[in-house]
């Protein structure tokens, strides 16, 4: 009997879907329904503003994945669900959440749907992936880096290459100079402020 594919679950740093046969650590949505079929996405890539980033299992819950309800998307880790602009579920996720919410209002908890308002404006142009030139020495830890096609994130005093699969180291951390950032200046803002993201255990 032959096994099906992959489906386009995973995201990439970027925010586009593809297939691969290795595993997330945290799932997600945008807000609905993408898929067509049960291995088929459509033409849209999110439903509403609210993108959120989810634990895998949640209280026993099973579920039919790209059933009849929302699109399951699977990360890598939080800082990859953070530079595509996804925030912490206040359902599965609760603490976490509302560390982020009041990181966000910089001490006063923000409410969901105006996070969601300034991530959206902030995560796309167009339809596409908004990058944000900024000077990597103002960059915190969980910070993701476009470089020549590829994805840098900065993790202490180094700089750590992202695949579908993990990360491996790529040299120390620069100290000068400007980038192209993936993560969203607001999200930026939530991790200087001492939100600690769930990285995948490659990361060391």
């Amino acid at each position: 009997m032959t096994e099906n594919p992959p489906r386009a679950s995973r995201v990439d740093p970027f925010g586009e879907l593809f297939a691969t046969a290795t595993r997330g650590t945290l799932m997600g949505n945008r807000g609905g329904r993408l898929h067509v079929s049960p291995r088929v996405l459509g033409t849209r890539r999110w439903t509403s503003r609210q993108w959120i980033c989810c634990v895998l299992d949640f209280h026993d819950r099973q579920r039919t994945v790209w059933g009849d309800s929302y699109t399951e998307l699977f990360f890598l880790d939080e800082p990859t669900a953070f530079a595509v602009g996804h925030r912490p579920c206040f359902e599965c996720r609760h603490a976490d959440a509302v560390a982020f919410a009041q990181a966000f209002g910089n001490g006063t908890r923000a409410r969901a749907e105006a996070m969601d308002r300034v991530l959206h404006a902030q995560r796309l142009d167009g339809r596409g992936k908004r990058l944000h030139r900024l000077p990597v020495k103002s960059l915190p830890d969980g910070a993701a880096i476009a470089s020549d096609g590829a994805v840098l994130m900065l993790k202490g005093n180094r700089l750590l290459r992202w695949s579908p699969s993990g990360y491996a180291d790529a040299g120390s951390r620069p100290d000068c100079g400007d980038v192209d950032v993936l993560t969203p200046p607001a999200i930026l803002d939530v991790l200087r402020r001492g939100y600690r993201p769930l990285w995948h255990p490659s990361a060391g």
